[in-house]
C-alpha cells in the first residue's frame, strides 16, 4: 500500500434539518481534493472528517476521481509525487537500513504504488505510502498505517520476508507483495496469472532500474 499532513479532527455536529447545509458547507470549507466522510453517532451528532480510513465513516462528498487521494492507486496520480519522494527520503533510508534493502526498491514500491500519497486507500482497502492491506498491516506493524514512517517500515519488513521467503527472487517476491505470498507459491514459485500483477511487477522493476546510480 505520515507524519499527518494536515489530518484534521472530526468535527461533530447535532443532528437535525439543516444537516444537509452543514455537510456542504464543511466540505466547501476543505481543500478541493478532499473526501469528506461522515456518520451519525449513537447520540445522534453527526461526525465529519476529511481522514480516510475511520471505521464506520461513509464518503458523504467525493472529491474529483483524478485528484482525491483516497483513490491514488486507482488513479495513479497523487500531487507533487517527487517533492514527495524527497520528503519520505529519510524514513525510507531508515527501512533500507533495518530490513537490508535497497533504497531504491522502497522509493519504486512507493511510487508505483501510491505515488507517494500517505492518505491513499486503494478500492481494496489497501492503505498508506505502501498500500498495505489491514491483514498484513497487523502482521508486521501495530502503527497507524497513515502515519509515514510507520507504513514504511511495516512495508519495508513484509518486502524483506518476502525476499527471504523467496531466496531474494525480486520478481516473486514483488509478485507475492501484490498478490500474497500464498498466490506466488499456488503458482508454483511463479507469478500468478493476475493481470494486475503481470503488469505490477515489470512497473516495479522499471523504477528500480530507473532509479540505481549510473554505475551500478
Amino acid at each position: 500500500m505520515r507524519g499527518h499532513p494536515a489530518r484534521r479532527p472530526a468535527h461533530s455536529l447535532s443532528a437535525s434539518s439543516l444537516v444537509p447545509g452543514i455537510v456542504l458547507s464543511v466540505a466547501f470549507a476543505q481543500p478541493a481534493w478532499a473526501d469528506i466522510f461522515g456518520q451519525v453517532d449513537s447520540s445522534g451528532a453527526v461526525v465529519l472528517t476529511d481522514t480516510p480510513g475511520k471505521p464506520g465513516m461513509s464518503v458523504i462528498v467525493a472529491a474529483p476521481p483524478s485528484a482525491s487521494p483516497g483513490r491514488a492507486k486507482q488513479s495513479g496520480t497523487a500531487p507533487s509525487a517527487h517533492a514527495d519522494a524527497a520528503r519520505y527520503r529519510n524514513v525510507i533510508a531508515e527501512a533500507s537500513r533495518a530490513f537490508h534493502l535497497q533504497p531504491e526498491l522502497l522509493h519504486a514500491v512507493i511510487d508505483v504504488e501510491s505515488r507517494y500519497n500517505p492518505n491513499a486507500v486503494s478500492d481494496k482497502g489497501a492503505l498508506g505510502l505502501m498500500q498495505l492491506m489491514p491483514d498484513t498491516a497487523r502482521r508486521f506493524s501495530n502503527g497507524d498505517m497513515f502515519n509515514p514512517r510507520e507504513n514504511v517500515l511495516a512495508g519495508a519488513r513484509y518486502l524483506r520476508f518476502l525476499l527471504d521467503l523467496f531466496q531474494d527472487d525480486m520478481e516473486l517476491a514483488l509478485a507475492a507483495y501484490n498478490a500474497g505470498e500464498n498466490a506466488v507459491i499456488r503458482a508454483g514459485y511463479h507469478i500468478p496469472s493476475i493481470p494486475e500483477t503481470r503488469s505490477y511487477v515489470p512497473r516495479v522493476l522499471e523504477k528500480y532500474r530507473q532509479l540505481l546510480p549510473a554505475n551500478s
